[in-house]
């Protein structure tokens, strides 16, 4: 069990360094406080966009 998840610890640090990376990029443009709350919103779930935008530049 141990194998398993230091083999996914990475994993979630990619996602942390992502969602930090996101929460600055989307408060930083927000013009608002609520613009700044959708943005942090938006971080927790950038892989879903980046997923998204993902297949449909590849055509799938």
């Amino acid at each position: 069990m141990k194998k398993e998840i230091q083999g996914n610890a990475q994993s979630g640090a990619m996602y942390g360094l992502g969602f930090i990376g996101a929460a600055i990029y989307f408060i930083s443009h927000a013009t608002s406080f609520w613009i700044g709350v959708v943005g942090f919103l938006k971080a927790m779930v950038w892989p879903v966009f980046f997923v998204y935008e993902s297949f449909k530049h590849f055509g799938m």
